[in-house]
């Protein structure tokens, strides 16, 4: 894939964004941590309170966030493209809840388990998205059909998890943050499971971004060009599902992040899909640090879950973008 400049400073300035937030999330705190400090971890010297602070705490939780972020915008992107519908998104249309549902029940059966709770993410992710197309191939042609669809099948999976909770009550420590969303408390035990689901399955999209520029054609166009749309389609859900399954048992059910960034990213880089993917994994990784530093710093020594500064930027920009389809107008 060659990029033209233009496509290339754009995307390299949001690569210095989001190391800057990275850096930012590892330095600023309750307890401030110099550059030079943190150099000195990265290089595996130093020792003292901050640097242990650095390792056990803020390490964990920065790159969680970066592969949540990065996951879950990669997986709107795909989901967007697939279904042909700007308003889709892992949130919206029950992918997140189809996978807290089976994280939710993966900690209840097997809470010793956390190895396990990637793949058990994913199935519940991929079950969900199979059930919303089923209903809304069923219900309609109609766009706005998937996101009704999606809706529903999210607020039945919602009352799964409550249904969980309240039967196997430490079926989920933090139950609070896992629902609106957070990061707090992350250890790397957690983040290294998805971390090996995350980054194949980025790259594995990443390499079918060719073919998802032909199913922007439509399908007769697809099929005349030798690619069998169908089954291309369900092998990137797949792998959209696995994206956001492996960010939900890393930080909730944080929501709009796969709605907002692609987006954003389509209107920087345009529609071609490599740089559209590339894009969006890092302006994820980006807005989901940047939104957990915010959260830290704007009240403390209070701390905000994550996901509730996401919606409260979140909901008003979904509002937005169904105001523009009802106006005939692509966002």
């Amino acid at each position: 894939m060659v990029l033209n400049k233009k496509t290339g400073r754009r995307l390299a300035a949001l690569a210095l964004l989001t190391i800057v937030c990275a850096a930012a999330s590892l330095c600023l705190g309750a307890v401030s941590i110099s550059p030079g400090k943190l150099w000195l971890a990265a290089l595996g010297r130093g020792g003292g309170t901050s640097v242990s602070i650095l390792r056990l705490v803020r390490l964990p939780r920065t790159c969680g966030c970066l592969l949540a972020g990065a996951a879950l915008a990669v997986s709107g992107a795909v989901i967007q493209a697939v279904l042909g519908n700007p308003l889709a998104a892992p949130n919206i249309i029950g992918v997140n809840a189809g996978a807290g549902l089976a994280v939710a029940v993966c900690c209840a059966i097997a809470p010793t388990a956390a190895v396990w709770t990637p793949l058990a993410a994913f199935l519940g992710a991929l079950a969900a998205v199979m059930a919303v197309l089923i209903i809304s191939e069923r219900a309609g042609a109609a766009r706005i059909t998937l996101v009704l669809a999606g809706m529903a099948v999210s607020a039945i999976l919602g009352a799964a998890i409550d249904a969980v909770i309240t039967f196997v009550p430490d079926a989920l420590n933090g139950y609070s943050d896992f629902r609106i969303g957070g990061v707090a408390n992350l250890s790397m035990a957690r983040v290294r499971p998805a971390f090996w689901v995350i980054v194949p399955a980025m790259a594995a999209v990443l390499g079918l971004s060719g073919d998802m520029d032909v199913l922007l054609l439509g399908s007769e166009q697809a099929q005349s060009l030798g690619l069998n749309a169908r089954a291309r389609r369900l092998v990137l859900l797949a792998l959209a599902s696995a994206l956001a399954g492996a960010a939900v048992s890393v930080a909730g059910l944080v929501g709009f992040v796969g709605l907002i960034v692609p987006h954003v990213v389509r209107r920087l880089l345009g529609e071609e899909s490599f740089p559209l993917l590339a894009g969006s994994a890092l302006g994820g990784a980006a807005l989901m640090t940047g939104c957990d530093l915010a959260s830290r710093l704007l009240f403390a020594p209070y701390e905000l879950p994550v996901g509730i500064v996401l919606a409260l930027g979140g909901g008003p920009f979904f509002l937005w973008l169904l105001l523009r389809q009802r106006g005939g107008r692509r966002p």
